[in-house]
């Protein structure tokens, strides 16, 4: 009894929809195809997150930068108000 004799195949394909049913069987192309999609997206995954990662990073530092920068011009101006007195 080989695989070859196509009353093999038939008696296989009957055994199958009994077992799992027609539903199981329908819904078996888009699950398969949305776990690939998934099993990409997990291996990419580690990408987008260093990504993510770096932009927060970027973005805090402009943040820190642009916090930085009126501290630093109203300390001048104190200096230059102090000196101003001074005179």
């Amino acid at each position: 009894m080989g695989f070859d004799s196509v009353w093999h195949w038939l008696i296989l394909l009957a055994i199958v929809l009994l077992v799992f049913g027609t539903k199981k069987i329908r819904n078996l192309g888009p699950d398969l195809g949305a776990a690939i999609r998934d099993f990409k997206k997990g291996l990419s995954g580690d990408d987008e997150a260093k990504q993510k990662e770096e932009e927060a990073r970027r973005k805090e530092a402009e943040q820190l930068r642009a916090d930085e920068a009126p501290t630093d011009r109203a300390s001048t101006q104190r200096q230059r108000d102090s000196s101003e007195k001074a005179k």
